[in-house]
């Protein structure tokens, strides 16, 4: 994909909130980087969850009005480096999960953002994979690690683990040398094993809170009830950390009582945690399944898709001519 003018760009718009039908390619200015930023031609951008829900509700919570453009995972090659940065050079491939949670708008052909929300690509790991990453393997790593401090022996249980972030989740936790039990439809049992899974739960048949016990930390993915059940499947002094915003009845009172740490996570933009994350993957310990990609252009049918809630693995958006 190419831009005649060298001062613009295409991306995906939206003049209001809605459906995926709401979404549309256009030329829109192209930015330039400020100090300590960096340019990035993007080259694969990857589709979350909160892309399509920001889509359909808008950025309530940060007052951005339509038009505006959705997306934070985004690999790709430095084009221009602003004042001041030293970590990149022109050139240079990286990626990352730039401004998270405020817009990023990364469902473009340049993106904007300060340089130390990036990290480099891992050699041979492709920029379709690369943009798989960071906004799952982020939620994954700062839950695990950075707030539930994840140690070898520990037993995790981890919600919908052949999703996004359930699937980096499975990996970053086997790496750690937890023990890994995972739920999930007994479809995607044999993908989870694969990644290192211990113990599977088909939630369409068994209730994982008759039948999993003595867990050191809970990865909820889902909400909901599943932050009330989850509970008694925790040990003394265990861990639940729910990755979506607790709804008004979270059982914030029941864990105290249980004597659980209940805490609820939203992931930030973190080069160091970047980096972490692409040692992994260059040690074999992690890698992101890609479930289906389509071009910048269908990125309303990406998120059709990204909502079937069917999908292991993730979506990604391909950007550049060369993804």
């Amino acid at each position: 994909m190419t831009t005649e003018n060298a001062q613009t760009m295409q991306a995906v718009v939206q003049d209001r909130a809605g459906g995926p039908e709401v979404l549309r390619l256009t030329e829109v200015p192209r930015p330039v980087p400020g100090p300590a930023e960096i340019l990035v031609r993007v080259h694969a951008a990857g589709v979350n969850p909160v892309d399509w829900k920001v889509r359909e509700r808008g950025f309530a919570f940060y007052g951005q009005q339509p038009p505006f453009t959705v997306g934070w995972d985004v690999s790709g090659v430095v084009e221009e480096v602003g004042p001041g940065v030293t970590l990149f050079a022109p050139g240079d491939e990286v990626f990352g999960m730039p401004r998270f949670p405020q817009v990023a708008s990364g469902y473009a052909e340049y993106v904007t953002a300060p340089s130390r929300h990036f990290a480099r690509v891992p050699e041979g790991l492709g920029h379709v994979r690369a943009a798989a990453l960071p906004l799952a393997a982020l939620t994954a790593w700062q839950a695990l690690v950075d707030t539930a401090d994840v140690r070898p022996g520990q037993r995790v249980l981890i919600h919908a683990a052949a999703g996004g972030v359930g699937h980096l989740a499975v990996q970053i936790a086997k790496a750690r040398g937890a023990y890994v039990i995972g739920t999930a439809s007994a479809g995607k049992h044999d993908f989870l094993r694969g990644l290192g899974a211990d113990e599977l739960i088909d939630y369409t048949a068994q209730d994982f809170a008759e039948t999993v016990r003595d867990v050191d930390i809970v990865i909820d993915t889902i909400g909901g009830e599943y932050a009330g059940r989850s509970l008694r499947t925790l040990k003394r002094g265990g861990t639940l950390v729910a990755i979506v915003p607790p709804a008004e009845d979270f059982p914030w009172e029941q864990a105290r009582e249980a004597g659980v740490r209940a805490v609820f996570v939203m992931v930030e933009a973190d080069g160091t945690g970047m980096k972490e994350i692409a040692a992994l993957v260059e040690s074999g310990q992690l890698r992101a399944e890609v479930a289906a990609t389509f071009p910048l252009a269908e990125a309303g049918r990406a998120h059709e898709l990204g909502e079937t809630n069917r999908t292991a693995g993730k979506i990604v958006l391909t950007v550049a001519d060369r993804p």
